[in-house]
């Protein structure tokens, strides 16, 4: 048995992230899928220490909370940068992705046409951050932070690919872009993005797209 089980529902949502991070490690996982349905006869959610999803388990090791997940690992993989000072830029990376999240997904639930053309006219200057720190670390031909990949390239690549579903937007970003195809091309992550469980989960269970 693997020793990792994620518990989400049926959507790549708060877990894509880890799922990659995981297949390009070479780790296999096992799914529990947690419909709506289910979810929402509040049982499971009773038995979730603050009362949400995703649930993971590496062994009898049981985390909530999708960063803490990441960051636990970042570690476990040597994905958290050479040092102290990466390790900070990577924690910073990982909160500036999760802001965006944030606010795509609070624009996309109120009203979902309107939100997302109001969120695709302030979309360059979120990913802007995200193309001077690539700038910044050799000329944007390495990844987010140092010269080793790390949990918060994971994030980023998750929250690019997920935008050119959405809204597709990388055009006036050259980096951003050739960053997102480089990563994307590392062989295993690669056969993972062209996987039926990849391609064929749904960004949002609630939004279904």
């Amino acid at each position: 048995m693997p020793p990792y089980t994620i518990a989400y529902f049926p959507s790549r949502g708060r877990c894509e992230v880890m799922r990659m991070l995981l297949a390009d490690q070479g780790q296999s996982w096992k799914e529990e899928v947690v419909t709506l349905e289910a979810w929402g006869q509040g049982t499971l959610k009773v038995s979730c220490i603050f009362g949400q999803l995703p649930k993971f388990q590496d062994g009898d090791l049981t985390l909530y909370q999708s960063n803490a997940i990441l960051r636990h690992l970042g570690l476990s993989f040597g994905l958290y940068g050479k040092d102290q000072r990466e390790a900070a830029l990577v924690d910073m990376v990982n909160d500036g992705v999760e802001d965006l999240i944030r606010h795509l997904g609070q624009q996309l639930l109120c009203n979902y046409e309107e939100g997302k053309a109001q969120y695709l006219k302030e979309l360059p200057g979120h990913l802007k951050p995200f193309e001077t720190l690539l700038a910044q670390n050799n000329g944007g031909q390495s990844f987010i932070v140092g010269d080793q990949s790390s949990f918060a390239d994971y994030r980023l690549l998750d929250l690019l690919l997920n935008h050119e579903v959405l809204i597709p937007c990388l055009k006036d970003f050259r980096l951003l872009s050739a960053y997102m195809a480089r990563l994307s091309s590392r062989p295993k992550l690669k056969a993972f993005l062209a996987s039926p469980e990849h391609v064929n989960c749904p960004i949002s269970a609630l939004l279904k797209i």
